[in-house]
C-alpha cells in the first residue's frame, strides 16, 4: 500500500514556535486554511481511498477540502498524534524547544528508552503510531492519506523506513502539509518513496518567519539558536 504521510496545516501555535500537542489543540491560521485548500489540487493524481486523521482538530481541519473533493469521510484514528511534549508542554522558549527535540534526535539515534521529560519514551510512541499504522493497513490496501503531525511523520519514518540512514529525518524540514509517501506494509516493512519537506501546493504557502520547531530539522530546531 501507499501512505501518503501529510503534515497538518499551519496552527497558531506553530506561527509562535509554542510546543502544542495536547488534545484537542488549536485551529489553523488563515495561511493554514489556505494550504489546506491548496491540498486536493497538489493531490489530483493520486488514486486515494480513504483519509485517517488524529484526534486533534488540527488535522481534521486540514483534511475537510481533500474529503469535500473526494467525496469521502475522514476516519479518526487513536494514535495518529503528535508526540507528548509532557512537563515542556506549552513551552516556546529555547531550552524547552531544545529539551523537547533532542530527546527526539535521540529517538532517531536508537535510544528509544529515552524520555521526553514527563512524557513518553521512542519505544511507547512507536507501538502507538505502529498500532495506528498497522489497523489503517488491515482496512485498506491502496493509497491513504495520513494527516498526521510534524514530530510523529518525522520520527516515525524514520525509525521504520528501511531505505534511509539513521538521523535521516531529523536532518529534513517538514513544513506544514508536506508530504512523505511510504510504500510497503507492516509485514514486509516500509519504505520512503520520496520526502517532500515544502506545502503541498508550492513554497508560496511557505512561512519562512515562523520558528516551527517540529517542522525544522531537528539538528538546528534543538541548537542555542534556532530559527
Amino acid at each position: 500500500m501507499r501512505l501518503l504521510l501529510i503534515r497538518h496545516a499551519q496552527t497558531p501555535a506553530n506561527a509562535a514556535g509554542v510546543i502544542d500537542t495536547a488534545i484537542p489543540g488549536p485551529g489553523l491560521t488563515p495561511l493554514g486554511r489556505r494550504q489546506a485548500e491548496a491540498i486536493p489540487d497538489a493531490l489530483r493524481g493520486e488514486d486515494i481511498e480513504a483519509i485517517y486523521v488524529s484526534r486533534l482538530v488540527r488535522t481534521q481541519l486540514t483534511a475537510e477540502p481533500l474529503a469535500r473533493a473526494l467525496h469521502l469521510r475522514p476516519r479518526v484514528r487513536d494514535g495518529l498524534h503528535e508526540i507528548e511534549a509532557g512537563d515542556i508542554e506549552g513551552r516556546s522558549d529555547v531550552e524547552g524547544r531544545r529539551a523537547y527535540l533532542e530527546v527526539l534526535y535521540a529517538w532517531g539515534l536508537g535510544d528509544l528508552d529515552r524520555r521526553v521529560p514527563g512524557g513518553p519514551s521512542g519505544r511507547e510512541f512507536a507501538a502507538r503510531f505502529d498500532a495506528a499504522i498497522d489497523g489503517i493497513a488491515r482496512e485498506s490496501r491502496g493509497t491513504v492519506a495520513v494527516v498526521s503531525h510534524g514530530a510523529a511523520i518525522r520520527v516515525w519514518v524514520g525509525g521504520r523506513a528501511r531505505n534511509v540512514s539513521p538521523g535521516f529525518a531529523a536532518s529534513h524540514e517538514l513544513e506544514n502539509t508536506g508530504v512523505v509517501v511510504m510504500t510497503g506494509d507492516p509485514e514486509g516493512g516500509w519504505f520512503a518513496e520520496s520526502w517532500q519537506g515544502s506545502p503541498l501546493g508550492g513554497e508560496a504557502l511557505a512561512d519562512e518567519t515562523a520558528p516551527d520547531p517540529t517542522g525544522e530539522p531537528i539538528t538546528d530546531a534543538a541548537s542555542p539558536d534556532p530559527r
